[in-house]
């Protein structure tokens, strides 16, 4: 369990996870199962998976929010879906976190959803930034372009991160990965520079020739 291994760790994490049950009324018993799972006294961050049951979950979360059981709320999306609805929940509400897909060639969110959260002081996390390693497999043959070395990106994954990571309304990415090698390539993209608006878009025009 996640818990047992934070416990032996001794580690400070912020706690973050999603509530995914279809019936609203289970939420509570749902989020107290994996509270206990982390072995945290309150989570920083939960979410609403995939805007399902969403109406209700949120009432749960922003009562919990408001009683100092649960620092942060949020909602979240993948694979470009629903982004009308999301885009509607994110207008209405206070959220402070949104969770969507987003990366070189999946760019739809920059039209309006990127920017609404910059604009209402929404966190945001992206999720599937690799495209669950599609994207990587079908670069991974072409050579690095050489003008990554510019920013420090010395791996596609790194180039990929270190572009989602500089638009202006993303907070940080979420790659998933079983291995710790990806999991040092990843953190990698921390160090040096970011990429500006000239270089992103020379990464895009790059990419999609591939």
């Amino acid at each position: 369990m996640i818990g047992d291994g934070l416990k032996k760790l001794g580690a400070n994490v912020f706690s973050a996870d999603k509530v995914w049950i279809s019936s609203g009324s289970r939420g509570p018993a749902q989020i107290e199962t994996s509270r206990k799972h982390w072995g945290v006294p309150k989570f920083d961050l939960l979410q609403v998976h995939n805007l399902l049951a969403w109406e209700e979950h949120l009432r749960t979360l922003f009562a919990m929010k408001a009683a100092g059981q649960l620092r942060y709320v949020g909602i979240t999306t993948s694979e470009g879906r629903r982004h009308a609805d999301f885009e509607k929940i994110m207008r209405a509400h206070p959220l402070d976190f949104v969770q969507l897909s987003y990366n070189i060639l999946d760019r739809e969110a920059e039209a309006r959803i990127l920017p609404l959260a910059r604009e209402r002081g929404m966190a945001v996390i992206i999720n599937r930034p690799f495209r669950e390693g599609d994207l990587i497999k079908k670069i991974a043959r072409k050579p690095l372009p050489g003008f990554a070395a510019e920013i420090g990106a010395a791996s596609w994954a790194q180039l990929i991160l270190k572009f989602i990571v500089s638009h202006p309304a993303v907070t940080c990415a979420i790659p998933a990965t079983t291995r710790v090698d990806h999991v040092q390539e990843n953190m990698a993209c921390a160090r040096g520079l970011l990429p500006d608006a000239a270089m992103r878009a020379r990464i895009i025009e790059h990419v999609e020739k591939l």
